[in-house]
């Protein structure tokens, strides 16, 4: 999977542009048998298994984090709001690339006081240009953070692991699905960095019986990290709870049960905030049962985060004995 989360990774697609990242997933699933459709709000649904089963909903977000000019000065330096959930603190000499194809550096002013993070008014990015007219951008233009990914064995590291890591898991999940009683909906949504968008219509068009995200989470596993009884290498965790939701009870117990029958390492997971896609599709309609399996990650919203490879296959593992059978969970 290593190829493929690369692939992933390294697309330009902040949240509302998911143009480009929808295009790879698709090219990659478009041959597993399923039933595939783009929806209004630009989510990706692939539908696979029988009709008469159980309407399951896996939902893991194509969009990241990234950022939008608002203005340039005569002398062509740029200044920018974020897209979702940036830091300024992880942006001060960050390398910067636009849909476009653009490029260029992020600094900060002179500060007042040195030693303080600053402000995002007093962040630009120096695209290398003389002045406006050679800046190549304009008012409106979006970007994301420029790294590459790097294979460091069992650990992977990169910009936007979150959460094309959890497509990752979806696209290798649905490849390997050859017979499913359930009805199983694999939506690759947009827009849950900027408030759950994607999964929030997806959901309530597809009316499930049982729903669960696929997503990053924290860990507890650095030099005075947080307080937190996850960490990366010992299998995906299953979520119990976090900023936006409790995952159900009858969620949590099939998902352990499942990984103790098969053998596959796991978690328990309580991140203190922070939200994803679950959180929609709990809500909707009349109210689902709902759950998260997640990835966990190190260094989030940052240029550089950081997950385990074997984390990543033992998701996969989890994920493709959840639903081939169905669940008796209602």
């Amino acid at each position: 999977m290593k190829h493929l989360i690369q692939k992933l990774v390294e697309t330009v697609s902040p949240s509302g542009y998911e143009a480009p990242i929808r295009k790879v997933i698709r090219e990659e699933i478009e041959n597993c048998g399923a039933e595939i459709r783009v929806d209004a709000l630009g989510n990706l649904i692939a539908v696979k298994g029988s009709p008469e089963g159980k309407k399951i909903m896996l939902s893991a977000h194509m969009d990241e984090i990234g950022l939008i000019v608002t203005h340039i000065d005569e002398k062509g330096f740029v200044r920018f709001l974020p897209i979702g959930g940036v830091s300024p603190s992880t942006c001060i000499g960050g390398r910067v690339r636009f849909l476009n194809g653009k490029t260029g550096i992020i600094f900060q002013e002179k500060p007042d006081e040195p030693g303080r993070v600053p402000a995002f008014d007093r962040l630009y990015i120096d695209v290398g240009a003389v002045d406006r007219s050679a800046s190549g951008l304009r008012v409106g233009d979006v970007g994301v953070f420029d790294r590459p990914f790097w294979d460091l064995g069992d650990r992977l590291v990169s910009k936007a692991m979150d959460d094309r890591v959890g497509a990752a898991v979806l696209i290798e999940t649905l490849k390997q699905l050859d017979q499913t009683p359930n009805q199983v909906s694999f939506v690759f949504s947009t827009q849950e960095e900027v408030g759950l968008r994607g999964a929030t219509t997806a959901a309530f068009g597809i009316d499930p019986d049982i729903a669960l995200s696929v997503d990053v989470t924290g860990t507890g596993d650095t030099p005075k990290g947080s307080r937190m009884a996850v960490s990366l290498g010992k299998g995906p965790a299953i979520k119990v709870r976090d900023g936006g939701m409790l995952s159900d009870p009858r969620i949590i117990d099939w998902m352990v049960k499942t990984a103790e029958s098969s053998d596959i390492p796991y978690q328990l997971e309580i991140l203190e905030g922070g939200t994803t896609d679950a959180r929609a599709m709990q809500l909707t309609r009349a109210g689902v049962p709902a759950g998260c399996l997640s990835v966990p990650c190190r260094y989030i919203h940052s240029p550089s985060e950081m997950v385990d490879y074997n984390d990543v296959q033992n998701a996969v593992r989890l994920m493709r004995q959840l639903i081939a059978v169905e669940p008796d969970i209602m």
